[in-house]
C-alpha cells in the first residue's frame, strides 16, 4: 500500500481517469457500430461528423493511437460514401 499522501491521491486520480477513459472509449465504439449499421445515407452523413469528433478526441487524449484513429475515420468515410 502507498506510504505517502500524494501517492494515495494519485491512486484515486488514476482510477477516476481510467473509468472516464473507459466510458469515452466504449461510447465511441458504440457510435461507430451504430454508424456502420446505418442503411440510410442521409442519416449516416449526419452521424459521421459526431463520430469523427469522438474518434479525434480519443486520439488527442491518447486513449487510442493516432494511426488507429486515422484508419477508423478513413474506413467510416468510405462506408458512408458507398451507401
Amino acid at each position: 500500500m502507498a506510504n505517502h499522501k500524494s501517492a494515495l491521491k494519485r491512486i484515486r486520480r488514476n482510477e477516476a481517469v481510467r473509468l472516464r477513459n473507459r466510458y469515452q472509449h466504449k461510447t465511441a465504439r458504440n457510435a461507430i457500430k451504430k454508424l456502420r449499421g446505418e442503411e440510410n445515407k442521409k442519416d449516416a452523413e449526419a452521424l459521421l461528423p459526431s463520430v469523427v469528433s469522438m474518434i479525434d478526441r480519443l486520439a488527442k487524449r491518447n486513449i487510442i493511437h493516432s494511426n488507429k484513429a486515422a484508419n477508423l475515420k478513413s474506413k467510416l468515410a468510405k462506408h458512408v460514401a458507398a451507401l
